[in-house]
């Protein structure tokens, strides 16, 4: 199972596709679901590798599984949300590359479904067939999921692997038209091992970005990073609840300033979990959990900001301790 060598925790997904590969039973579709950051890319990059280099000598299998792993293989297409800029899709990834920043959710759009239908009409380049993996796909309008139907029924000679949140997310006509495979969040143990594998074992030493890790390594290494995006004078403010309505009116404008939505609604979940551990009353965890759908709903986030900040200047809350937040 070395193609499965770096999945760690997801024992029976490992079990179910190297089974599937043993006995040359690869179904047409596959729908790989979990949450974010548990293995389901580390695991369809792997399976691709297998599928993909089926056969090959071995000189040309390490050459395909370097370019799976950089999804530069011809016979591998791996299809990301977009979103829509100057009249141009753009992906997650090259978004992130060139720091642009959106308004609204990247999704899976009817442009990228005929990408796919193209893509599977011609014959195999380099490997003995094709594999389409589509990211996200909870982000299927319901015309688009429709699009896609009829290429999950009709594949021709290649194996297609979505990958989504939850089943429930998705429409149930998608959802019967391919093999289940499910991952589960990461014990603690799992969780510490990969951390430390990765060069992130300091994040063990903060609680509350292990709570909102919640099993998944891919949600502590992403929140670590985010940690260190936020200037640390503002997060130490942050950590103390405002003491009068005029510092959480000046707190509300900083953050609205310096933090985009994404680095907000972390923000957010942050503060939830550190003042909770503090001792934090149910009255101010539901004000914080309030503030995170009036971000999401498109409020106006200063506005936000501020009606939480002051629902804390009265706030009995004491804190007690402090988190590391380094130089």
């Amino acid at each position: 199972m070395d193609a499965f060598a770096n999945l760690i925790g997801q024992d029976r997904a490992v079990q179910f596709l190297w089974q599937a590969v043993k006995l040359n039973r690869i179904a047409p579709a596959y729908l790989f679901y979990g949450a974010v950051g548990i293995g389901k890319k580390i695991a369809v990059k792997s399976f691709a590798e297998l599928l993909l280099t089926a056969n090959l000598p071995f000189d040309k299998q390490l050459k395909a599984i370097k370019k799976i792993r950089a999804k530069q293989h011809p016979d591998l297409l791996w299809v990301q949300p977009t979103y829509l800029h100057k009249k141009e899709l753009i992906s997650v990834d090259r978004a992130m590359e060139q720091n642009l920043s959106f308004k609204t959710a990247p999704k899976i759009r009817i442009e990228q479904i005929r990408d796919i239908t193209r893509f599977l009409t011609r014959h195999p380049l380099e490997a003995s067939r094709q594999m389409v993996v589509i990211e996200s796909t909870q982000t299927l309008t319901e015309p688009t999921a429709n699009a896609l139907l009829k290429t999950l029924e009709e594949p021709g000679n290649a194996t297609i692997v979505l990958l989504a949140l939850d089943k429930d997310l998705l429409l149930p006509t998608l959802v019967s038209r391919c093999q289940h495979v499910q991952f589960y969040r990461l014990s603690e143990s799992n969780l510490a091992t990969i951390l430390q594998r990765e060069g992130y074992s300091e994040i063990l030493e903060h609680s509350e970005l292990m709570e909102i890790a919640q099993g998944s390594p891919g949600q502590a290494i992403a929140s670590w990073q985010q940690l260190q995006q936020i200037d640390r004078d503002l997060l130490r403010q942050l950590l103390q609840p405002p003491q009068s309505p005029l510092e959480a009116f000046k707190l509300a404008k900083t953050i609205n300033a310096e933090l985009d939505l994404t680095a907000q609604l972390w923000l957010i979940d942050y503060l939830q979990n550190y003042y909770w551990q503090q001792g934090a009353t149910r009255e101010t965890i539901e004000h914080c959990e309030t503030a995170r759908q009036y971000l999401n709903g498109h409020v106006q986030p200063r506005l936000v900001w501020e009606c939480l900040l002051l629902s804390l200047v009265n706030n009995k809350l004491t804190i007690n301790s402090h988190v590391r937040l380094g130089n």
